[in-house]
């Protein structure tokens, strides 16, 4: 038992010294901090969802944002799509599970604002209309997926696919991608730069 647990770790870390060597995907997450930090300083938002794991991480990333990360600050607008469950259960009762996060980009979602989806497959039928939305409303779609990148790919106008294939490793990795890209925003938005 104790060498699988101490494989659980390997995996893991491989996942991140994979990540840590591809000088692209260090450019890409850099590429989309400056983005964000951008849209910010702009008065826009970020909108984000994820289903089961991912839909926490969604959560997660939000909550960094509006609450705070590393030190105290002003607030910054970032809304979970995942929450709300009366919204949830009218949208998929009404018109189908894979619109729960379209119709909420639809319904709040302005131009400039910037729509994170998250799936390890970069097949979720949700998060696909919701970049379908996104894009249609004139928002920024960046998506956070596995290695094959999915159909999310070709949907997003930033894609970080993490270099693996088992969803427990690509989920440990989007949660330190988002906790880079919360910590970037912070210290040149509000800290002492970089």
């Amino acid at each position: 038992m104790k060498n699988f647990v101490k494989n659980q770790i390997k995996k893991s870390y491989e996942v991140k010294k994979n990540m840590l060597d591809n000088e692209k995907l260090i450019d890409e997450i850099l590429e989309i901090g400056n983005l964000l930090i951008e849209t910010y300083k702009k008065g826009n938002k970020l909108l984000i969802a994820g289903n089961g794991g991912s839909a926490a991480d969604a959560q997660h990333i939000a909550g960094e944002l509006v609450s705070k990360f590393y030190f105290d600050r002003p607030a910054l607008p970032a809304i979970a799509l995942t929450t709300d469950t009366s919204i949830i259960t009218a949208i998929g009762n009404d018109y189908g599970y894979e619109y729960l996060f379209s119709r909420q980009i639809e319904a709040n979602g302005v131009k400039g604002d910037v729509f994170l989806g998250i799936s390890t497959s970069g097949n979720s039928k949700n998060i696909i209309e919701g970049l379908k939305t996104a894009k249609e409303k004139g928002l920024i779609t960046i998506g956070l997926t596995g290695e094959s990148g999915g159909k999310m790919k070709n949907l997003c106008d930033y894609c970080i696919c993490v270099p693996s294939r088992e969803t427990p490793r690509i989920q440990e990795a989007h949660i330190l991608i988002g906790h880079i890209l919360c910590s970037v925003i912070e210290e040149a938005i509000f800290g002492k730069g970089f």
